[in-house]
């Protein structure tokens, strides 16, 4: 695979017509999403976000587990300029649907001894497990929202975004709020 890589990026590199860009996002936003592999090159257009244009925080199931999102999203905030976050989930998310159980026999097959896997403590939410999807956002939000290091001068919001057509509801107004 990393040839395959390689060479798509020789021709994007021979094709690309290079542009200056600042480092802070253009329309000021921080947005957490989920890692889906569908919404790579998918979310970005149903948002109408361009390159530049916001910080892009990703993970498993778009949740916040330990303080890497905070502080992801606190650097967005007072280094980078970002004026408001989404938080966007979306339908049929495979950590609404993760094991466990399956994913601990996964890593002791691929060699990871149980004792390691078991020092994670709750593995469910180690691995970013979610509830459901919805609830997922209103609770991430919440989080954000709560936790002491993020001002409540910015709106927080909450969208669900439809996988197959790329539709956002929004959950939560953080402007309403």
């Amino acid at each position: 695979m990393l040839n395959e890589v390689l060479k798509a990026n020789d021709e994007f590199v021979e094709n690309f017509e290079p542009v200056s860009l600042d480092h802070l996002p253009q329309k000021k936003i921080a947005i957490l999403t989920c890692m889906d592999c569908r919404l790579t090159g998918f979310l970005p257009d149903a948002l109408g976000i361009g390159r530049g244009d916001a910080k892009i925080i990703r993970n498993a199931g778009n949740t916040i587990v330990g303080e890497d999102a905070i502080r992801s999203i606190a650097a967005a905030i007072y280094s980078l300029g970002c004026e408001e976050v989404l938080v966007v989930g979306h339908t049929e998310c495979g950590m609404a649907h993760a094991d466990p159980a399956k994913v601990k026999a996964k890593m002791m097959e691929m060699g990871i001894a149980e004792e390691d896997i078991d020092a994670v403590g709750d593995l469910a939410t180690w691995i970013g497990a979610i509830p459901g999807e919805e609830k997922n956002v209103l609770e991430t939000v919440e989080t954000i929202k709560n936790h002491p290091l993020i001002t409540a001068e910015v709106p927080i919001h909450g969208l669900i975004m439809d996988i197959a057509t790329g539709k956002v509801d929004v959950l939560v107004n953080g402007n309403e709020e």
